[in-house]
């Protein structure tokens, strides 16, 4: 089987996501075709490394929190810290405790079910794996969000990871903000 397989990659016809996962090529035209295939790239994410929410960068970027153009497709998962190269993308996922796991929708964009942060929970994401990075309010600034499109209510969803986590480090980075 794994012959078949790697010979079907070769000739174009399958691609490798990661080990012992593929999609046929035809698949992906015709998603490329029907518009859905950043959809499908976002699922995709979902199920390289289950389970796993997309976060950080990617949908900080997407709620126009972020200046700069995210060049992965970041995600966050129970399991450890690891990242998968394709055609598709560079997935890179971020490892974070069992009562952090949360914070996300399911998203139904047409056959695709897709877990994704909400934006306070992935800012929240973003600066909790930087917080030893952040010694200060202008580490924080070096970040260059852009908060103008976070709302109380977004504020107050931040807050509250904030206090399931508990640390003294992450009140601090989040009193910055203010």
């Amino acid at each position: 089987m794994n012959i078949v397989l790697s010979r079907s990659v070769k000739r174009g016809v399958l691609l490798r996501l990661r080990k012992n996962l593929y999609v046929a090529k035809s698949y992906l035209d015709q998603a490329e075709r029907k518009g859905i295939f950043s959809d499908y790239v976002e699922f995709t994410a979902n199920k390289l490394y289950s389970p796993s929410y997309l976060s950080l960068e990617y949908v900080l970027h997407e709620h126009n929190l972020l200046t700069d153009l995210p060049r992965n497709i970041t995600s966050v998962g129970m399991r450890k810290t690891d990242h998968f190269s394709n055609e598709l993308g560079n997935f890179i996922y971020h490892t974070i405790k069992e009562d952090l796991f949360c914070g996300f929708k399911v998203i139904k964009k047409g056959n695709f079910s897709i877990l994704k942060a909400t934006k306070a929970k992935a800012l929240f994401d973003f600066l909790y794996f930087r917080k030893k990075l952040l010694v200060d309010r202008k580490a924080l600034e070096a970040l260059r969000l852009n908060l103008g499109e976070f709302n109380k209510n977004d504020f107050k969803e931040l807050e509250g990871y904030v206090a399931k986590e508990g640390s003294v480090k992450m009140k601090e980075i989040i009193n910055w903000l203010k």
